[in-house]
């Protein structure tokens, strides 16, 4: 599918002395905008409200962004990576934005299934492009930081709630004088959540074209000044050979980091989905929580600085021990810390506190770490579109978490009434996860030479490649 030339991958090459500094923040003001999705939880109670709905049928559009994500990212990754960052960013933009004007029509009308499908079908592919967009670009722009450059990019995604939540609160306050943000037995109407919708689609289209427009790629033979290729092979499953996106899937190691992504975001999503009651349930007594809730949405808040930072500051660390010794952190340190949780968490909030903490940045640290080791095993060559492939992990987990915990829990009592010996079944399948993920891990090796392109491969000759194939 040809694209208008504006957005072409030809008009966005990099000229000589471009400064690479310029590219995370092309990558933040996508990331930055799309991660409003895990900001969804501040107008969820207004919307039962509004539809007359249970919370599942509200919460069904979170989950079906998140399963678009998944499909859209493994779909079109081949795609973004033939032509560009800019159209993909671009494209990204026009479904987020588009997914928020519908969804918002849909809250105006009282049609809920114009919201599943605006929010979250659009608005779910915009999120996919999105989020795989920067990748592969960073990682070329930062061959000798690929962790770093990843984790700038992908801790915007998990700080985008930091930015929407205060602000969908104060625009909801404006529009409705009656919603008191700091009451959080207050809600707004629903004439204030379809405001706010149409108001993040106008401050998203700026955004998110913004990135489109400033966003470049390198030339084919550029290199950080001081960086020598041939370094990178001497470091351990590190390859500087080409793997198709179409030969990656055929490999047992794509399918290895499958399943450490899944037990990893599974694992996590299971606190995140649950955070404000669990910290709630897990110190009651006598039928009334310790923790009050503003602490509880505190608490949330702290969460989300952890799963961003966690971006940032494990990523980083991965350029200086590696993929797989990361993921040995990730899963066995957090399989220590679900057990910790599970048996001395509720002994103090401050034990409780750090813990779950510490759990959640190793779950922001997998996301930002993988499309890193993906590009140490299969090369840069379509990095982007194995990462989209990579990414339906992320659909599963988004599905198995949730169901994992909420199903658990419905067989231990009455949500309000529930105590910290009713998580422990949930909490120790787990452990169960990430001792599966762990073993996942340690059994990567490097990528066998029949997989490995038979040519060095760029996008200049891959692209050349295609179109001759399209005019035959």
């Amino acid at each position: 599918m040809a694209v208008p030339s504006f957005l072409a991958r030809e008009r966005i090459v990099a000229r000589p002395g471009f400064n690479r500094w310029l590219i995370p923040p092309a990558a933040l003001a996508v990331h930055l905008c799309i991660g409003q999705a895990y900001a969804t939880s501040v107008y969820k109670t207004a919307l039962v409200e509004h539809f007359d709905a249970s919370l599942t049928a509200i919460g069904i559009i979170f989950s079906i962004a998140i399963v678009m994500l998944g499909v859209s990212a493994a779909l079109f990754g081949t795609w973004v990576d033939r032509n560009g960052p800019r159209a993909a960013m671009f494209t990204s933009a026009c479904f987020w934005v588009t997914g928020f004007l519908v969804g918002g029509l849909g809250i105006e009308t009282q049609q809920l299934w114009l919201l599943y499908f605006g929010y979250g079908v659009l608005g779910g592919i915009g999120l996919g492009i999105g989020y795989i967009s920067p990748v592969s670009t960073l990682i070329k722009w930062f061959p000798d930081r690929p962790g770093l450059a990843t984790g700038m990019a992908i801790m915007g995604f998990g700080g985008g709630a930091l930015i929407a939540s205060p602000l969908s609160r104060q625009l909801m306050g404006f529009y409705d004088p009656s919603y008191d943000s700091a009451d959080p037995t207050s809600v707004p109407t629903g004439g204030a959540v379809s405001a706010l919708f149409f108001t993040l689609a106008a401050v998203y289209l700026v955004y998110m074209m913004f990135g489109a427009f400033i966003v470049r790629v390198p030339a084919d033979d550029w290199r950080p000044a001081g960086f020598d290729p041939a370094s990178v092979k001497q470091k351990a499953l590190v390859t500087t050979e080409s793997v198709s996106a179409g030969n990656a899937i055929r490999t047992p190691q794509f399918w290895l980091l499958w399943i450490v992504l899944f037990c990893n975001v599974t694992a996590g999503i299971g606190i995140l989905e649950q955070a404000s009651p669990m910290i709630q349930d897990f110190f009651r007594q006598d039928g009334s929580s310790l923790v009050a809730g503003a602490a509880a949405t505190g608490f949330v808040g702290l969460l989300s600085l952890f799963n961003m930072g966690g971006r940032f500051a494990w990523s980083t660390t991965s350029d200086f021990i590696g993929r797989k010794p990361i993921y040995m952190v990730y899963l066995g340190g957090g399989l220590v810390l679900y057990v910790l949780l599970a048996t001395v968490g509720s002994s103090a909030t401050w034990v409780f506190v750090i813990l779950a903490a510490i759990i959640i940045s190793f779950y922001g640290g997998g996301f930002a770490t993988i499309p890193a080791y993906l590009r140490d095993l299969f090369g840069t060559f379509q990095v982007g579109a194995i990462h989209g492939r990579l990414l339906t992990a992320w659909s599963a987990a988004g599905i198995a978490g949730p169901l994992i915990i909420n199903s658990v829990l419905d067989t231990q009592g009455t949500p309000g009434e529930l105590v910290a010996a009713n998580y422990r079944p949930a909490l120790f399948i787990m452990v169960g996860l990430l001792a599966v993920g762990f073993i996942a891990n340690l059994l990567v090796r490097p990528v066998a030479s029949k997989w490995h392109e038979p040519k060095a491969t760029t996008p200049a000759t891959a692209r050349a490649d295609h179109e001759r194939s399209a005019t035959r």
